[in-house]
């Protein structure tokens, strides 16, 4: 048996984790070119097979918390922790090796969308997961219910999301994927925002659930993060770690094929039949609504929607400014006289200066319920957005994260001290509030829904099994 020792991870690794100081180790991917000829097209190996480069030690440890400390804090913490990591992790005829004990496992580099492929194989009594973004987690269970854990949900399987609200899509398996003690199991994971499906052994355990910010159930999901290798409980082994970087216009399609029979097209790619307003004031582009420059004003959907959820596409131009108006009356202003406005802009660009209200920025509500800033695609790039409007409810999941989840009628600080009258409409028009800016939308799905206001579900508080 070829292996690794804990003296030899300690040489190789520590240097290359640390020995260009802190910004040096997370900036840099060190290379993996060992394993990378066994890699599946277009993925990058996360483990070489011989040692822990890529990858440095931390217990379960809020990632917010470690970058709030001084660059002296975060090495202190990341040199003792991964003094304890060698002690702990080795490698055996290319595995990745864990007794049990010790910091998890993390990869130096931050991922955002991704697919990973993950094997692993684990004994009686053990205890693991896979902590995505830096965030708990996929778990892995003893399921037998000699492991004790019934109680908790393990009879039920691996590969959930156990830190999601209890009763929540993706918190439980939805079938019972693994396999006997002895053999190796395989993972592949897929992560757009906060979208997270995973498949056990080639089974559909969790399927496009949101997957919780167990670190701060009032945030959304980080935006990327570390993925770590959560062990604790007894020997767990690891092999053929894969990931891949999903790009935004895959991203985009997977976004857009979830769910997707019941949605209607309420744009023909050609021209503006089926919508009213000052339409010569807008061009079509390429198959996309454009407002031309230096034009404007809304236009909107000759049907009308009382409960209904759009999907569509849309490009900012540097600083671009536009608005989704939701059950616009077809007169006034859409963020006003209607239901509300939902902005459509470049939120962080220079011209605004850091002066914009926090109700002013994309997603938001206009001037009634701000949106989760940072999770717009860079300037140029198609961005997904799904939009669920159930009574005075809106719900707006921006590249698969949910970034504004609010009740209009509940509001009682306007900005501007500016009352909202069209807030209590229950019917409208669904349309664009063009501001000059030349903003693009494609793909303009509406599916009308039955009145039922969803529930917000309570979160989990244990980190893992």
């Amino acid at each position: 048996m070829r292996r690794v020792t804990a003296k030899r991870l300690a040489t190789v690794s520590l240097a290359a984790v640390l020995g260009t100081g802190l910004v040096g180790m997370f900036a840099a991917f060190p290379s993996v070119a060992a394993a990378e000829a066994e890699a599946p097209a277009g993925f990058h190996a996360l483990f070489n097979g011989e040692d822990l480069a890529g990858w440095h030690g931390m217990p379960h440890f809020d990632p917010q918390k470690l970058a709030a400390l001084s660059d002296e804090e975060q090495l202190q913490h990341l040199e003792g922790w991964w003094k304890e990591t060698v002690a702990h992790w080795t490698v055996e005829n290319g595995e990745l090796v864990n007794d049990g004990k010790g910091p998890y496992l993390t990869t130096n580099r931050e991922y955002g969308d991704i697919e990973l492929l993950i094997e692993y194989r684990t004994v009686p009594l053990a205890d693991s997961g896979i902590y995505l973004r830096g965030t708990p987690q996929v778990q892995i269970w003893d399921w037998t219910e000699a492991g004790g854990k019934w109680a908790r949900g393990a009879d039920k399987g691996s590969g959930g999301l156990f830190n999601n609200p209890d009763g929540a899509p993706g918190r439980d398996p939805l079938v019972l994927a693994d396999k006997p003690f002895g053999q190796w199991n395989r993972f592949r994971i897929v992560q757009v925002g906060e979208r997270t499906s995973v498949w056990m052994n080639d089974r559909l355990v969790v399927d496009h659930a949101l997957m919780d910010n167990y670190w701060n159930r009032d945030l959304p999901l980080f935006r990327t993060g570390r993925i770590q290798l959560q062990t604790h409980g007894g020997e767990i082994r690891w092999r053929n770690l894969f990931v891949r970087e999903i790009p935004s216009g895959e991203a985009n399609f997977i976004l857009a094929s979830h769910g997707d029979d019941d949605y209607q097209p309420v744009f023909n790619g050609k021209d503006f039949i089926g919508w009213q307003g000052p339409v010569d004031n807008y061009e079509v582009v390429n198959g996309a609504i454009v407002c031309k420059p230096g034009q404007g004003g809304n236009i909107y959907t000759d049907d009308v929607y009382e409960d209904f959820q759009v999907r569509l596409q849309f490009r900012l131009p540097p600083g671009g400014n536009n608005g989704l108006a939701i059950r616009y009356p077809g007169q006034g202003n859409a963020a006003y006289d209607g239901m509300t406005e939902l902005q459509v802009l470049d939120t962080n660009h220079p011209r605004y200066g850091g002066r914009l209200d926090p109700r002013q920025a994309h997603g938001s509500a206009y001037g009634m319920i701000p949106a989760h800033d940072g999770y717009l695609r860079p300037t140029g790039e198609w961005n997904f957005q799904e939009v669920t409007v159930v009574g005075p409810r809106i719900k707006v999941e921006l590249n698969g994260t949910v970034i504004l989840d609010g009740d209009v009628s509940q509001v009682t600080d306007f900005m501007g001290g500016t009352p909202h009258p069209g807030r209590t409409l229950t019917s409208g028009h669904f349309g664009f509030a063009g501001h000059n800016e030349p903003v693009r939308f494609r793909h303009i799905r509406i599916k009308r829904l039955e009145s039922e206001a969803p529930e917000k579900a309570t979160g989990n508080t244990d980190a893992g099994s």
